[in-house]
């Protein structure tokens, strides 16, 4: 029996159609697409389409789109150019603490520069609550970066308000959409942001391409000096093939994402509701089970009780489902995931972490092999876990959804 894939929020593998659209850059189309002479422009041809596929996908305009070599690239770009581009307004922003490392870490290397740093508080599902950033809003804040949605939990933020705070306090407002496109319908527009990241990989396009939306007529400072490829703001000659692929994976995703969110949301609440029916001491994170539009279609996310997620994630890969941990465990040492412990989740519970996110590979029959192994999984580990006999069982306030 092949192996069942439960891990799309780490990467999508490439759809033929995307590989296919690729592969004449490699060799015959080859071109520099800034050389002048007919290889060159061949190329800066397929630069611009792709860039079109990609602004239609999230409802901008071509210019608007910056090609970068991946989402977390993106995102240090939006934090560090946006913040240093309007300095002369103030040296203050906001982040979330639901955030990925890629913005997390260029925001603290901002206070290592003098900047002053707001990071937002979530509730016990994840939400930002948009009071908290009317509250935080100063006339120094010049950017606040929130989330679309979680690669974690799959809590899919209301950025629509908050950006309108933002927007009101005149500060940008930017987002971290790299979990949500390909999950969710997006419209830069709509939502009201200034810029947005995006990952190719994420919805089945190639790993090494990804784009930031920027606002027409905002400033930015480059992140990477050199030449003057797309128009000024990010040297380097253009991945080709791989923008050509996000290209392509982003126009077949915008006319197949009715049905891939339908398909998805059927398996995940069968996932979720399995899960927890099945199995004892066991903790939906994020959003509850009702509330699934505020989660991403694809993603169910769990914390255990009494066993890590390394362990659960061993024992499953032996039974061929190929799933993630919140938990950041290493030989040399264990980490709690900062997105759940914002959440209030204890540090002990949090080590029990375990995220299933699906794709249109999956089906149902994949999902049913999965609520088989996963309980089987549990009590085998339960049955040598230290904790077996109660010692040591959770207190109330220590569960993954806190009462509060």
């Amino acid at each position: 029996m092949g192996a069942r894939y439960f891990d799309y929020m780490a990467t999508n593998p490439l759809r033929p159609e995307v590989l296919e659209a690729m592969m004449p850059f490699f060799k015959e189309r080859y071109g520099n697409p800034l050389s002048l002479y007919e290889l060159g422009q061949s190329a800066k041809a397929a630069l611009e389409e792709a860039r079109s596929k990609v602004a239609q996908f999230v409802g901008a305009k071509p210019q608007e789109i910056i090609f970068t070599a991946s989402g977390a690239e993106a995102n240090n770009f939006a934090i560090k150019g946006l913040a240093g581009a309007h300095t002369k307004k103030g040296r203050h922003i906001i982040v979330s603490k639901m955030e990925h490392h890629s913005i997390l870490n260029p925001a603290r290397a901002l206070e290592k520069e003098g900047f002053a740093v707001t990071y937002l508080p979530v509730d016990k599902h994840g939400l930002v609550d948009p009071a908290s950033l009317e509250k935080a809003v100063t006339k120094e804040t010049t950017l606040v970066s929130v989330i679309l949605a979680s690669p974690e939990v799959g809590t899919v933020e209301p950025i629509k308000e908050l950006a309108a705070i933002a927007r009101k306090n005149g500060a940008l407002f930017h987002t971290d959409a790299v979990a949500g496109a390909g999950y969710l319908p997006i419209d830069v527009e709509a939502l009201g942001v200034d810029a947005m990241s995006i990952s190719a990989h994420e919805f089945y396009g190639p790993k090494g391409a990804g784009a930031l939306y920027l606002k027409g007529g905002t400033r930015i400072l480059p992140l990477i000096y050199g030449g003057i490829q797309e128009n000024g703001r990010r040297a380097g000659t253009e991945n080709i093939p791989a923008i050509v692929g996000m290209g392509k994976a982003a126009e077949l995703t915008k006319a197949e994402l009715p049905e891939r969110v339908r398909k998805l949301a059927q398996m995940r609440d069968r996932l979720i509701n399995g899960v927890l029916g099945k199995i004892e001491n066991v903790y939906l994170t994020g959003p509850s089970a009702e509330q699934g539009e505020l989660r991403l279609p694809g993603l169910a996310s769990f914390c255990v009780e009494f066993i890590e997620g390394e362990a659960m994630l061993l024992m499953l890969a032996a039974k061929g489902i190929y799933a993630a941990s919140g938990s950041a465990c290493s030989s040399k040492a264990l980490k709690a995931s900062p997105v759940l412990l914002s959440m209030g989740v204890s540090s002990q519970l949090a080590q029990g972490s375990i995220v299933f996110s699906l794709g249109m590979e999956n089906t149902m029959e994949d999902v049913e092999y999965a609520l088989g192994e996963f309980p089987a999984a549990v009590r085998r580990l339960r049955e040598i876990s230290p904790y077996a006999g109660g010692w040591g069982k959770a207190k109330e306030t220590d569960q993954c959804i806190p009462k509060n």
